[in-house]
């Protein structure tokens, strides 16, 4: 390695909350597929196609059992026709299609509408057209029964077709010749796209396994369901970065260290039944970091760990050191080994936000630009590290052909630069000879390094609240010693799945109605359901809203910057 070259990690977290509802045997939404077919697939196509190309994938182990668990459903129905327990999986391979406009599922032709408008469904007139009709039918009581079989049929393909990988629309023949077929699709379309469909979710894992394996990429975790760490170990952590910030009324949650070492321990058990290896490092969720984290990240093998530019900020102001000292290096706290590497907020919120407008050589020039500033401002290259750190799903359906130019540009350009040196955490961790020091850490996410996002909203305070109750009765029942153990076991995953950070983020009349009212559906759900396994009565107040939205923020609300001036 070369002494000029800057460090760079680029870090795509993948991750999606628990869509399945264990009460109904199925999947309330359908996220996780959709995702799988179209960002996982393509983010593992554009990593291989550069051979020189470095980077850090952060799955979610939740995320890892879903992606299993749609391959293997998918694979029964080929084998047998096997029900799906995904509706809109379910009525792909149903030998009639409009049997699923039962309203005992959720409304298919209005599920095919949920995507982009200008980048998945106007791409494709065919999808246009049917989205306009379906649009004005929805609109107009009484007109959707003249929907027929062949418009549901077409309307269900163009909806998983545009939510197709670019890099399967490209190469694949199958879906080639359906674009190309524009409509009037068969069953035989239906069920060979489905089959295509469960290739690619079987194929997922393999392929960044093998990229793992390669060297030319490292995979990370994040504990099972993905909750905020340092509130499960204490609320007060919220207050570190905003004093006066309204807690919940529980104060606490119950038991809370114990369930954080549940969730670490669980989450290395499930990544490496599916990649064979102990990872070294950790995205904490939503970067969630605190002094009394660490200790558990230690003792539980963490090497490295990553979190917000704001963290650092706080930390920094908090010790009274330089505000104006470089962000781009690893850190440690005063005796911890754990390495720190803090995300670098413009860069990465200017490829979340801003460059899906930008003509993709001209976003990749500007990245380049930026970081060559950051590599001539260095005064110790050689131990510099630039981290971007962004989701690896939600970006790209903003960007032309869900990122295509752009992320081959991207790797392209930044494997051949002559100043950059396209990297790892974990190579860092070997190559970086001064680590710098911190006294401590001011607990906080990659959000504001915060936790607002979170707790402090009364709706959010109120999520929690119930989460808490739950807990409380959750051990009673657990220490009367009335369940068996197939039960406990089953009640402690369903615990996890209430505790992950998702329910609080969409609770705030900041974010949109439709996404906050599946969410708060999905999260009491998943509450009531704990307390039928526990065998106790569901209180009647988890059959009440928690938050209705109403706000329209940037990219849905799926994504937030980094830093409040970015």
């Amino acid at each position: 390695m070369s002494d000029d070259k800057i460090k760079l990690v680029l870090c795509w977290h993948m991750h999606q909350p628990n869509y399945y509802d264990t009460a109904k045997d199925e999947y309330i939404l359908p996220w996780t597929y959709l995702h799988i077919i179209k960002d996982y697939v393509d983010m593992a196509a554009h990593l291989e196609e550069c051979e020189q190309s470095a980077a850090v994938v952060n799955f979610v182990p939740i995320l890892l059992e879903q992606i299993d668990d749609y391959s293997q459903q998918i694979s029964a129905w080929v084998k047998n026709k096997s029900t799906i327990r995904d509706p809109m999986l379910a009525a792909l391979g149903a030998d009639s299609v409009k049997d699923y406009m039962d309203a005992s599922k959720y409304p298919l032709v209005q599920s095919c509408l949920r995507a982009n408008e200008e980048r998945l469904i106007k791409r494709f007139p065919a999808y246009k057209k049917l989205a306009k009709l379906a649009r004005y039918c929805i609109k107009n009581d009484g007109y959707t029964e003249y929907l027929n079989e062949q418009f549901l049929c077409d309307m269900l393909m163009w909806y998983n077709i545009a939510w197709m990988a670019e890099t399967v629309k490209r190469e694949n023949e199958l879906v080639k010749k359906l674009i190309t077929k524009n409509g009037g699709f068969s069953r035989e379309d239906r069920f060979a796209l489905l089959s295509l469909i469960g290739d690619l979710s079987s194929n997922v894992i393999p392929r960044y396994r093998k990229l793992a394996e390669s060297g030319r990429v490292e995979i990370s975790f994040t504990p099972y369901t993905h909750p905020i760490i340092p509130l499960l170990l204490d609320f007060g952590n919220a207050r570190q970065a905003v004093p006066d910030m309204l807690l919940p009324k529980a104060k606490e949650f119950p038991g809370g260290e114990e369930r954080v070492r549940w969730q670490y321990e669980e989450g290395l058990k499930v990544f490496e039944e599916h990649f064979g290896f102990k990872p070294k490092g950790c995205w904490p969720s939503e970067g969630g970091v605190s002094d009394d984290m660490l200790g558990i990240c230690e003792e539980m093998g963490v090497e490295w760990l990553a979190t917000g530019e704001s963290v650092l900020h706080n930390s920094l102001r908090k010790a009274e050191m330089s505000q104006h000292d470089c962000i781009h290096h690893s850190y440690h706290v005063k005796n911890s080994s754990v390495k720190c590497y803090f995300r670098d907020d413009g860069l990465s919120d200017q490829i979340g936000f801003n460059y899906s407008s930008w003509h993709a050589d001209d976003a990749v020039k500007n990245l380049i630009h930026h970081i060559e500033n950051i590599a001539s401002a260095c005064k110790d290259k050689n131990n510099a590290v630039i981290s971007i750190i962004l989701d690896g799903e939600n970006a790209w359906e903003y960007y032309p052909e869900n990122g295509y130019y752009f992320l081959n540009a991207l790797y392209d350009k930044l494997s051949s630069h002559e100043q950059i040196q396209l990297t790892t955490f974990s190579q860092c961790n070997e190559e970086v000879t001064k680590v710098r020091e911190l006294p401590s850490l001011t607990a906080g996410s990659w959000v504001h390094g915060t936790f607002s996002t979170w707790m402090g909203d009364p709706e959010k305070n109120h999520g929690w609240d119930l989460l808490c109750e739950a807990k409380r009765v959750f051990d009673r029942v657990m220490a009367s010693n009335t369940l068996n153990i197939a039960t406990k076991e089953l009640a402690i995953k369903q615990l996890a799945i209430c505790e992950g950070s998702d329910w609080f983020w969409w609770f705030g009349d900041y974010n949109p109605s439709d996404s906050v009212k599946d969410f708060d559906d999905l999260y009491r759900k998943h509450l009531q359901r704990l307390y039928e396994i526990l065998k106790v009565p569901i209180p009647q107040v988890l059959y009440e809203e928690i938050s209705s939205g109403g706000g329209d923020p940037a990219a849905g609300g799926v994504m937030r910057q980094g830093s409040e001036s970015t």
